[in-house]
């Protein structure tokens, strides 16, 4: 029989699994960083449970103990940070669909439990200035939930820009900021190097640079004004950005609760022209 890798393993288990297995579950999914490289009692603290809850949940999912489950957690860790065309040929998980919904389940709850408030509301503050240009900029596997939050803050304030993709549009973007304005930049391991050059351009323009990112000591986090961690954890041979999105989301949202009477204003004036367009299929909602 193929051996089962520790998603599955908890996929395979989640009938039996009781409220505190479910927050080591999420400790282990979420953040296998923390699992991988941290102690038994850093993993039971982070679940708020005790050593032996942690020891017993590795049991149960047919480990000998937590060094063994710790020691899988780790060739997952080494895995996931190998290139699309090696993760490809690893054994792929007999029930995806239960295994895709535990592991984004758990990319989302990880990803916003480990917002920052702090850096929440400086990116709320930073992105709601309407006074400062934003320029929105992100590698190419993160570019389509880049063009959606970048669409979206279009909606609710002016002055956003894409900074596109390429070295030579990007820096004729970049090359217009100016000191106080602001740069929302994302990208995950393995780094574009334009992303990173990008982000490096505009703090020297004296821009502020919101990162979306894996981890607090990332190079596109380096300098920040504001920086956040994506859990990314991919059942098949991808990362995932479904954290991403979650996280652009609450970037759209926080920003809109501070601009809500003039992005009220915004969106009464696009609905008109959409209207006015017939750009929209109103029948369609009744259906």
């Amino acid at each position: 029989m193929a051996r089962m890798d520790v998603a599955e393993r908890v996929a395979s288990n989640r009938a039996d699994l009781t409220p505190v297995d479910r927050r080591i579950a999420d400790v282990l999914l979420g953040r296998p960083d923390a699992v991988a490289f941290g102690t038994v009692a850093s993993v039971a603290a982070d679940a708020s449970t005790s050593t032996a809850s942690v020891v017993r949940f590795a049991v149960k999912l047919g480990y000998a103990g937590f060094t063994a489950l710790q020691r899988d957690v780790r060739d997952g860790v080494s895995r996931d940070l190998r290139p699309a065309t090696e993760r490809i040929r690893r054994h792929a998980p007999s029930d995806v669909l239960e295994v895709s919904r535990a592991v984004e389940a758990a990319n989302v709850d990880a990803t916003l439990a480990a917002v920052p408030r702090p850096a929440l509301e400086r990116a709320a503050d930073l992105l709601a200035d309407v006074g400062r240009s934003l320029v929105t900029l992100g590698g190419d596997a993160a570019a389509g939930v880049v063009a959606q939050v970048t669409t979206e803050l279009r909606m609710i304030r002016p002055d956003v820009h894409p900074a596109g993709s390429g070295p030579v549009e990007v820096g004729r973007r970049l090359a217009h900021l100016q000191p106080g304005d602001v740069l929302l930049a994302v990208d995950l391991p393995r780094y574009d190097r334009t992303v990173l050059d990008g982000a490096r351009l505009a703090r020297e323009a004296g821009a502020a640079v919101v990162a979306v990112t894996d981890r607090p000591m990332s190079p596109l986090a380096d300098g920040a004004e504001a920086a956040f961690s994506v859990h990314a954890e991919g059942v098949g041979p991808f990362d995932s950005y479904v954290g991403a999105l979650a996280l652009l989301n609450l970037l759209v949202a926080a920003t809109a609760q501070r601009l809500q009477d003039s992005a009220t204003g915004r969106l009464d004036r696009i609905e008109a022209a959409w209207a006015g367009l017939g750009a929209l299929d109103a029948a369609a909602d009744q259906r």
